[in-house]
């Protein structure tokens, strides 16, 4: 099978196997293990942040992440179409007791002016905003990137607003890649981000919150109350360590072939690794999605009118090839 279906498909290549047979480990509930604090140190650095906080899942990065910044009862706004808003269950609500409020933005991507005029002060019978979560790349906008001004304009408002903005990073490093952003720019924007090392890395499990040296103590007892402290947890965390190591800059050959697909479906050329073809009204995604399989293609049904192709490190150019001319052919029915 080509699976295009997400960058989570992916299995760890035989070097990063080898790096997590041989990974020193310790207990990391006693702040034991060496190889998740060497992912840590590393990932901080790299960000430009003070702290860093290994944990088992994006979702459970960004949970924790918004806690640090917005007190229960009170707000973070964010695009309509957010992982934090569509794809997490509900957590930070029923979790953290954490209200969203969301804008509907093209491609994703948040408006300086549009955030500005919903930031609420709150008082004693409204819902203040104490966050704006911002998700780089956008999923549900086809991999979009912000514009560095553009999140340049967002802190500089949330800044004067007293309100912290919060960094959904999962596909950073695709962005990073993508635009020559250094790291640590990016950091620099943010009082918080979760990053993820299991998508476009490659890495088996895992992501890593960024804070500052204060926060790092309740994110921990965050991260224990949500069930995700772990013991021996070296032995993935060295996958997220040589993913960091080896595979960010070979993200490029993500988005080349994100591109070649586009090229060879006649759609617009993605800026990252996330495809979005639209399909015909009389044709639902998910038997377009049923049709691929039956020839060896996954692809994901993303909305009634819309499938989505994801490209990574285990599929190669000629896969993509093969994967688009299938597509095509159901497509055309």
């Amino acid at each position: 099978m080509i699976d295009l279906r997400s960058d989570t498909v992916t299995r760890p290549t035989p070097g990063m196997r080898r790096a997590m047979a041989e990974a020193e480990v310790g207990d990391d509930v006693y702040g034991e293990d060496p190889t998740v604090r060497r992912l840590e140190e590393r990932v901080a650095e790299l960000f430009g942040k003070e702290a860093a906080l290994y944990v088992p899942s994006g979702t459970m990065g960004n949970q924790i992440a918004l806690r640090l910044l917005c007190p229960p009862g009170e707000e973070v706004l964010a695009d309509a179409d957010a992982h934090i808003v569509t794809y997490e269950g509900g957590g930070i609500a029923q979790q953290g007791g954490i209200q969203t409020r969301t804008l509907v933005s093209e491609r994703g991507l948040l408006d300086p002016d549009a955030v500005a005029a919903q930031l609420r002060a709150g008082d004693w019978h409204t819902v203040g905003t104490r966050a704006v979560a911002v998700e780089h790349t956008h999923n549900r906008g086809g991999g979009s990137v912000y514009p560095l001004e553009r999140l340049r304009r967002l802190r500089e408002l949330t800044r004067a607003a007293g309100v912290a903005l919060h960094c959904d990073g999962a596909r950073i490093w695709n962005a990073h890649v993508a635009t020559g952003v250094p790291l640590a720019e990016y950091g620099a924007l943010f009082d918080t981000l979760s990053v993820c090392l299991s998508k476009g890395l490659g890495a088996p499990v895992g992501s890593v919150v960024l804070c500052s040296a204060e926060q790092r103590p309740l994110a921990w007892r965050l991260r224990h109350r949500l069930g995700g402290n772990m013991r021996q947890a070296g032995i993935i965390a060295a996958g997220g360590l040589y993913a960091v190591e080896h595979h960010v800059e070979r993200l490029a050959e993500d988005h080349a072939n994100a591109r070649l697909l586009a090229d060879l479906l006649d759609l617009p050329a993605p800026e990252t690794n996330i495809v979005l073809i639209p399909v015909p009204e009389a044709l639902p995604a998910d038997e377009v999605a049923r049709r691929c399989r039956e020839q060896g293609v996954l692809v994901s049904a993303f909305g009634p009118r819309t499938v989505r192709l994801v490209t990574h490190l285990d599929v190669d150019r000629a896969a993509c090839e093969q994967a688009a001319k299938v597509v095509a052919a159901a497509l055309a029915g």
